[in-house]
């Protein structure tokens, strides 16, 4: 799809799909290279424009999933199947599934960190075969808030998967406990040589890369996703910059040894 950076175009809604009170995903009309991790622009006139990770990939088709937080994405709730969209896109830096191919990878994921990476977890459900091993640890505050559940059976078959909430009723199935307390039981092959991608709030991911490190994982095969305050998408407005780094070209997706410095 060739289109001016610069303008919105209109995107038809494919189907909305519920995940809680106040996420959904928009499965959005789209043709063209993307690339899980990076984000469109989604507005609506008159009431904005917002930054939205791309949660899955389809030949004719982007999913975008949404949480209601303000005014823009409240008015996008308001839009159901058949209406239509503005976007601009797709902009960052995503991640390459090439950087995991063939080898084992772990991905972790706190909250809504699982929307930006489920296209490289959708994909490698699909093409185990193309890892060495794969493990998906995702965590929520509680049962009522997890993402995709519909999809974590699907991942089951293909996949080591551990699905964890902060806090549960007693006949939850989920287990119960934050991410970081799974890492040290982590049964991979050859930790040296383990791919991992992490992805969630900045606590979240400091404290698990840290983990990570502490178990042997190297540095340089650890990738995260910074989302920090991203307005227009294509480095003018400065609202993401770090030093000399634009979050929304450079990123979002960074390798950790670059990450991991951009410190406000």
């Amino acid at each position: 799809m060739n289109h001016n950076e610069y303008l919105p175009f209109r995107s038809e809604i494919k189907e909305v799909m519920k995940h809680t009170d106040i996420e959904y995903t928009f499965r959005m009309a789209y043709e063209g290279d993307v690339k899980p991790g990076q984000f469109f622009e989604v507005s609506i006139p008159k009431f904005g424009e917002a930054p939205i990770s791309v949660s899955g990939i389809r030949e004719d088709s982007v999913d975008l999933t949404i949480r209601r937080v303000g005014t823009v994405t409240g008015e996008i709730f308001e839009r159901y199947q058949g209406d239509s969209l503005f976007l601009r896109g797709p902009y960052g830096n995503g991640f390459d599934v090439e950087n995991y191919r063939g080898k084992e990878l772990l991905v972790i994921a706190g909250g809504t960190g699982l929307s930006p990476v489920k296209a490289v977890v959708d994909y490698f459900s699909d093409h185990i075969e193309e890892t060495n091993g794969m493990t998906l640890v995702a965590g929520f505050k509680t049962p009522k808030d997890i993402l995709f559940l519909e999809d974590f059976g699907k991942w089951k078959q293909a996949m080591e998967v551990i699905l964890t909430v902060d806090c549960a009723d007693d006949d939850t199935a989920c287990q119960i406990g934050l991410v970081t307390q799974y890492i040290p039981g982590l049964k991979l092959k050859n930790k040296e040589e383990t791919t991992a991608i992490v992805v969630g709030p900045p606590a979240m991911m400091r404290f698990t890369t840290q983990g990570l490190l502490d178990i042997g994982l190297k540095e340089e095969n650890i990738w995260i996703s910074h989302e920090r305050k991203m307005c227009c998408g294509i480095g003018k407005c400065g609202h993401c910059k770090i030093d000399d780094t634009y979050v929304c070209l450079d990123g979002p997706v960074f390798p950790y040894t670059k990450g991991r410095k951009l410190l406000d």
